[in-house]
């Protein structure tokens, strides 16, 4: 692989390929994954607008963590998923939009997690990940535990199969219907992990945000944001349809009229046990 093959990639994508959601797994597919030629491919390919487009995106999810700072909402989330994980006796554990690796990082400190994966499908957020977790300066037994890899959850991955349990945290708020409808066939038809742990914003909480107007959502990328009810509906729907049993846990300070500020719903296989390596 070498420049030219990056030529040729954006001598054939021509304009479609700029415009196409899944650009990045694209370029990462045909260029074997090789760093520098992908980085090289996406700025030619993506340009200013672009770019301004993920420094918008950045400046949003810094505005989502500053209102939710005095709550530290993050932390609570990242410790009520951590809890259920290690609850469950997992070992192997995949971070499904890892983005820049909060979780990951926190699975890394627990010696009783020895495979730990993050995917993402963002490039420019796995860079990031590897930042945070040093992993060029991690000692050799550390570093064999990690692995990040660029994906989408629009389609089956072989990638995903044999884990214990997989993570989404706030991940499916982001994603359009036809989209979850296609994540939703990924995670629980395909990789069919034993447990799944999985949390999304409560709408019915946003009127404690003061700058939050009503109607509005928390981030702008959000596609949605679920009431409690609306929440239950659907992760009671998808446990009846893939075989699974499914629990609800509140994250953050509940209030007696909304709820908390976050819900999480932890789905199990039916007749797998997780700590006994029952995705094998």
């Amino acid at each position: 692989m070498g420049d030219d093959e990056v030529e040729k990639l954006l001598r054939r994508g021509g304009d479609w390929l700029a415009e196409h959601p899944e650009r990045e797994l694209i370029a990462n597919r045909y260029l074997k994954h090789q760093r520098r030629l992908v980085r090289d491919a996406l700025e030619q390919l993506l340009g200013e607008d672009d770019e301004e487009q993920e420094e918008a995106r950045e400046k949003s999810a810094q505005e989502e963590e500053q209102a939710e700072a005095r709550l530290s909402l993050n932390e609570q989330r990242l410790g009520a998923v951590m809890a259920v994980l290690k609850e469950s006796g997992a070992r192997r554990v995949v971070d499904l939009g890892c983005g820049e690796g909060r979780l990951v990082q926190a699975l890394l400190k627990e010696k009783q997690f020895e495979q730990i994966t993050g995917m993402d499908v963002s490039h420019r957020a796995l860079e990031i990940a590897q930042e945070r977790l040093k992993l060029d300066r991690l000692p050799e037994k550390q570093k064999k535990r990690i692995q990040l890899l660029n994906g989408s959850l629009m389609y089956r991955d072989e990638r995903l199969a044999g884990f214990d349990a997989a993570a989404l945290v706030e991940v499916i708020e982001h994603l359009d219907p036809p989209r979850l409808a296609a994540c939703e066939r990924v995670v629980f038809e395909a990789a069919r992990p034993p447990l799944v742990v999985l949390t999304t914003p409560n709408a019915e909480y946003n009127v404690h945000w003061e700058n939050l107007a009503p109607g509005k959502f928390r981030h702008k990328d959000h596609r949605f944001e679920w009431t409690r009810a609306e929440f239950h509906a659907w992760a009671q729907g998808m446990a009846a349809r893939f075989g699974y049993g499914v629990r609800f846990l509140p994250i953050g300070p509940e209030d007696a009229a909304t709820g908390p500020p976050t819900q999480m719903a932890v789905f199990s296989l039916a007749g797998q046990n997780v700590a006994k390596g029952g995705s094998q």
